[in-house]
């Protein structure tokens, strides 16, 4: 396995971390055997970066990781990161929601403190620009998420503080520009580089404004999500979490979908392209991690595989790039 530096957070994190998200529906299932074998693979092949949220499954992830880690006794041997998502305006105030979510989180996942506690809204100018969206000032000023986040940073039950990077470009140069927060996690595939890369007028998909140019300004750890595109790009059919999302939903998948097979084209029938996509993510110099959602043993082990070729030559990457 090989480390890196989680930003200005002093901690080193495997380059391939365990995404126990809906796309790979295994921290979501009741599938006890499944998870305990493919968590424990992934521990042996270095792997100390867990990534879940409140919304996976409901809270399934989190209760399904907190008992395998306890059956495998390896609770204080890997960093946990979660997320809040919040509901806005809602009944309860932007802290309420904030304490009672992490509260729940540690109760599911049988922990006192997490490593890392994200944002999981979208960040926009205007609040509810975007399905679930906060604000700026949602964010930033009295009353917001970030003063709940360091509250709770005071009293220990969490390490560090982060965001989840999709929204606005704009809105969220400003909360980057602020310093205040630790992370970001963001969508980085071959698919749709933006978040770390000028793209041009032509690009019609989300445009997330090389974001992690900003972060890296601010000394930020980086993880990328979405690496293998929901799944595009690893030649697997849309999970039954694709069909009914709105965020990343199948729509988006199937023009994904699309690009896959033009990139297959491009670089040859002989090109694995699941390999390709993991590590042209990790060839982003910016890259702590990324997040790979892992639905049995053998995904660790190619992932693994991919992870010891290297980054991708430069000739790869223009050939991805289609230039």
């Amino acid at each position: 396995m090989e480390f890196r530096a989680l930003g200005r957070t002093g901690i080193d994190v495997s380059a391939i971390a365990f995404g126990a998200g809906p796309i790979p529906g295994l921290m979501t299932s009741q599938d006890r055997q499944g998870q305990r074998e493919t968590l424990a693979s992934a521990l042996e092949a270095g792997v100390n970066w867990i990534d879940t949220a409140a919304t996976y499954g409901a809270g399934q992830s989190e209760s399904s990781l907190g008992q395998t880690l306890h059956d495998l006794d390896a609770v204080n041997s890997v960093h946990l990161a979660t997320k809040v998502r919040l509901a806005m305006p809602g009944p309860e105030s932007i802290e309420s929601q904030i304490r009672q979510s992490v509260t729940e989180s540690l109760q599911r996942l049988g922990v006192s403190r997490v490593t890392l506690l994200q944002l999981h809204n979208s960040i926009t100018a205007g609040r509810d620009d975007e399905p679930t969206s906060l604000s700026v000032a949602d964010v930033l000023h009295e009353g917001g998420v970030l003063e709940t986040f360091e509250q709770l940073q005071r009293e220990g039950l969490t390490e560090h503080i982060g965001l989840t990077a999709i929204g606005q470009p704009a809105a969220l140069r400003e909360v980057i520009g602020s310093g205040k927060f630790a992370t970001v996690q963001v969508p980085y595939n071959m698919v749709n580089p933006s978040a770390g890369q000028d793209v041009d007028d032509q690009f019609t998909e989300v445009n997330y404004g090389n974001v992690i140019a900003d972060c890296a300004r601010q000394q930020m750890g980086v993880l990328a999500i979405r690496v293998y595109a929901g799944g595009a790009l690893a030649g697997q059919l849309p999970s039954p979490h694709t069909h009914k999302t709105k965020f990343f939903p199948l729509d988006l998948y199937e023009r994904d979908q699309q690009r896959a097979e033009q990139l297959t084209q491009q670089l040859g029938v002989a090109v694995d392209l699941k390999e390709v996509a993991l590590r042209y993510v990790l060839s982003h110099q910016q890259i702590s991690g990324a997040i790979v959602g892992f639905a049995d043993p053998q995904h660790v082990r190619d992932a693994l595989g991919y992870l010891a070729a290297g980054p991708l030559s430069e000739s790869l990457i223009t050939a991805v790039a289609g230039e």
